[in-house]
């Protein structure tokens, strides 16, 4: 799952500048994945030229959409609870229409419409611009189902509506889908082949919100490493292309490297990242431009070589502390994150082991830990039995978080006494004297307001931590305001 779920986060509602003169009003509910939020940004800017204002308030609206994720068994229970909710609204207006988006919409297309009788409504992830059509046909009292999956939809072309931004720093999406076959996941199935966004659409983008004052951006997909344009087309295409699409084709480190050469001065950002795709040209190019900050989401998901086979990963664990120890000699300093699963089918203790040592070897700055929970429709169901149980599951899930919660202290501890930059986000959650933001190593740091504001560049001596969070002062601003 090359994906980072903020539990924070989940059921967001979104909310953009009214337009005068629109008349109907939208609301949105996102679960899962930042590539949903970011395409939830999308669909409101495609439903902003038919009229539609964001609400906050589902008694007000004439349209709800949920966009949802099939990632784990519970974030499609919480969207089916809030379904029966919108229901219940239902019957008092039934004006009301429901829509259901995104992965799960993809996977369950048949099951809302006919058996549950519960949306009017079913968008999957490619089919965002079809929607005016979709809700004519509603409006006429037809269901409409558009799930088809694209070879070619990067939605490049639409410009995102900032929702719910602090102004400060925005998603940039730069492929969609995913060619990697890894047994557990469903995105391959929900989202589709991968392709890439012509990397002058994201330039274009990034100019655009760097002339509206945004200091940061994060370079979004599945996979961002893998990227590769060479006029469009599928990635796994690539082998069929000219010689001179070859010769002339943009990877992923060249796109960084534009990117970091465009704008100097502001931070840019990328989720998630493969091991295998990972190439040692991306690490040179994010150690040669202070701009790009120095952190990598790098998904591992198990410390075994047996249990990485069954899980279709395509590195070995030799390859990935390779990569590690490239990371660590060309950038001392980066911060690296993890996801892993625990308790993924025929897991032994001594697999598990294989994980603990790993982490030790790596001493991740911090990582998002889950207990495996079968997705129907993977190669996993399919083939595979689920035949750990339970409570071996959720013991090894604790060992691995207690693990991990020794280590984030260990790299948090590794700032105190240093100062470091921080861009300021927002006011910290537990005092309205003190700022929120986060260093180049993705580490969010607290300290006295004074007469900073959003959207600064501060230094930042460090004075103290927890396992998750800097505490410090201001030294100053940084050169890059």
């Amino acid at each position: 799952m090359e994906k980072i779920i903020d539990e924070k986060q989940q059921g967001n509602t979104l909310v953009m500048e009214p337009k005068a003169g629109n008349g109907k009003k939208l609301m949105i509910e996102s679960y899962g994945c930042q590539m949903n939020f970011s395409d939830s940004e999308i669909v409101a800017s495609i439903l902003a030229k038919e009229g539609f204002d964001t609400t906050q308030s589902l008694e007000e609206a004439d349209l709800v959409l949920i966009n949802t994720c099939s990632i784990r068994d519970k974030a499609e229970q919480t969207v089916r609870k809030r379904l029966e909710k919108y229901n219940a609204v239902k019957k008092i207006n039934p004006g009301m229409k429901v829509g259901v988006l995104g992965c799960m919409a993809e996977r369950l297309k048949a099951q809302f419409l006919e058996e549950e009788k519960i949306v009017d409504l079913v968008v999957g992830p490619d089919a965002y611009k079809d929607l005016p059509n979709l809700i004519n046909e509603v409006e006429e009292g037809r269901n409409a189902v558009n799930v088809i999956l694209s070879k070619d939809e990067t939605y490049g072309d639409i410009s995102p509506v900032r929702l719910q931004s602090n102004g400060v720093s925005a998603f940039v999406s730069i492929t969609r889908g995913c060619d990697n076959m890894c047994t557990f996941c469903v995105v391959p199935f929900t989202r589709g082949r991968e392709r890439s966004r012509d990397p002058q659409s994201i330039l274009e983008e990034i100019n655009d919100l760097a002339a509206k004052g945004f200091k940061e951006i994060t370079l979004l997909g599945q996979n961002v490493d893998s990227y590769l344009w060479y006029g469009g087309g599928l990635k796994k295409d690539f082998k069929n292309a000219s010689e001179i699409q070859k010769a002339t084709a943009t990877n992923f480190a060249a796109l960084l490297r534009m990117a970091a050469e465009a704008h100097p001065k502001m931070r840019i950002r990328f989720s998630t990242s493969n091991p295998q795709d990972m190439t040692l040209d991306v690490i040179e190019a994010m150690a040669k431009y202070p701009n790009i900050c120095k952190y990598i989401h790098l998904p591992v998901q198990s410390g075994s070589d047996r249990i990485l086979k069954e899980m279709n990963r395509l590195h070995t664990r030799e390859e990935y502390f390779e990569l590690i120890d490239n990371i660590r000699r060309l950038m001392p300093d980066c911060a690296i994150s993890q996801d892993m699963i625990t308790g993924f089918p025929t897991e032994t203790e001594e697999d598990h082991r294989d994980t603990l040592s790993l982490m030790e070897y790596v001493k991740y700055d911090f990582g998002f830990m889950f207990a495996y929970s079968e997705r129907p429709g993977t190669m996993a169901a399919r083939k595979m039995e689920d035949d750990v149980p339970e409570e071996v599951k959720k013991r090894r899930l604790t060992e691995i978080v207690n693990l991990q919660q020794k280590h984030s202290h260990y790299r948090t501890q590794q700032f105190v006494g240093k100062t470091v930059e921080v861009l300021i986000e927002k006011e910290s959650k537990k005092s309205d004297l003190h700022w929120s933001g986060r260093t180049s190593q993705n580490t969010v740091a607290v300290f006295p307001k004074e007469k900073y504001k959003v959207g600064d560049f501060v230094n930042v001596r460090i004075n103290d931590c927890t396992s998750a969070t800097l505490i410090g002062e201001a030294v100053g601003l940084s050169e890059n305001n």
